[in-house]
């Protein structure tokens, strides 16, 4: 029997060939066997889940591997079981920083129990015909669809392709097309109506992203009852561009400019609440004597000293952990779909939202400054 173990030279490897390489030669399931002095089949058998192998010859082979340094090969074992332990992940909001949070505990629930991710961008141009071309040609187990926003009819192609589909941050009843693991947005929203409401705040704004997009107006939506209910209506509401710094601190411009008497603003998500934050610091007003911000989401910048976000908390972690739960729970058994499920929200009180009690707040001359918005 031949030792396949690799020898280094002068910083190159031998192969089994006895020729020079840069890289050592990778070790097969053959060398395995030979080591083990056992069939291939019987190797194959250890390292598939739930073969039939005996505890002895388990035992051999998985001491050979460990010597020789041998990992299975995923690509060679999804032939025989149909399955490539490949989940894909397909989002239209990479460049928003509170999703990295969400790739964070995305790879690390995979991780966890086996799976890889395979990441998918919506953004571009035909994002949504290339990220299925991607997800079918890499022959991915499942999709979960990370986005309120999805292009138009995309889970609906995902199920038609074969595609189990899950929709993170989806609509609470929404189309039928996948389940969804989401928070109530419409009642998030009213929260933080009724609780804006408490604070003596009565010219208020929401501002959101595109109007396509069903979390911002849900979130809009929820708002606009709750005030409605006291008898108070939203001053503005601006929608347009994305879930974005810049569109955040446009939109707070284009709302004072067109509205300076608001005294509160409901946003869409943290990032466009930030640049709100930012658009009031160029003109001199100040959060929240002036005027008060709320965000939604809770991403760790809103913490941050400089801005002290009140946000509505989604609980990202545990909504993804269910996420790819229910997923790998239907890969086992793909005639169980799983039901949606919805989370509850709450927000976080820090310093951007007025504080109970404060009742007299100095009136503020606003004069549009378009010229700041450059």
């Amino acid at each position: 029997m031949h030792d396949s173990l690799v020898v280094f030279t002068q910083g190159l490897a031998l192969n089994k060939r006895g020729s020079r390489s840069a890289f050592p030669s990778r070790v097969s399931a053959q060398d395995v066997a030979d080591k083990a002095r056992v069939s291939i089949s019987a190797v194959s058998r250890t390292f598939t889940e739930g073969a039939s192998v005996s505890a002895t010859m388990r035992a051999r082979v998985e001491a050979a591997a460990k010597v020789l340094g041998f990992r299975p090969n995923h690509a060679a074992r999804s032939l025989v079981t149909g399955r490539t332990d490949l989940i894909g992940l397909v989002s239209n909001h990479f460049a928003n920083p509170a999703f990295l949070d969400v790739f964070d505990h995305f790879t690390q629930q995979l991780q966890a129990r086996g799976l890889r991710p395979l990441l998918a961008n919506l953004a571009e141009r035909g994002g949504a015909d290339a990220a299925l071309e991607m997800m079918l040609k890499y022959s991915v187990d499942a999709v979960l669809i990370a986005t309120s926003a999805p292009p138009a009819g995309f889970a609906e192609r995902c199920v038609a392709a074969g595609l189990p589909v899950m929709h993170l941050f989806g609509r609470k009843g929404g189309p039928a097309a996948a389940p969804v693991v989401t928070v109530d947005n419409a009642a998030a929203g009213a929260e933080v109506g009724k609780l804006m409401f408490a604070r003596g705040l009565r010219r208020l704004a929401f501002l959101g992203a595109s109007r396509t997009d069903m979390a911002s107006r849900d979130r809009c939506r929820g708002f606009e009852r709750a005030l409605s209910k006291h008898g108070c209506k939203l001053v503005a509401k601006h929608f347009g561009g994305d879930y974005s710094h810049e569109h955040g601190r446009q939109g707070m411009h284009a709302l004072l400019d067109a509205s300076p008497e608001i005294d509160g603003v409901f946003c869409g998500d943290d990032i466009i609440a930030l640049g709100a934050m930012d658009a009031c610091r160029e003109r001199g007003i100040v959060v929240p004597r002036d005027v008060s911000i709320v965000g939604f989401d809770d991403m760790p910048l809103a913490a941050w000293a400089a801005y002290r976000l009140t946000t509505v908390r989604q609980p990202i972690a545990a909504m993804i952990e269910q996420a790819i739960a229910q997923i790998a729970a239907w890969l086992v058994e793909p005639d169980q779909v799983p039901a949606s499920t919805i989370f509850d929200a709450e927000i976080v009180e820090r310093g951007s939202l007025i504080a109970a009690g404060i009742k007299d707040r100095p009136s503020v001359v606003r004069r549009p400054t378009a010229a700041r918005r450059r």
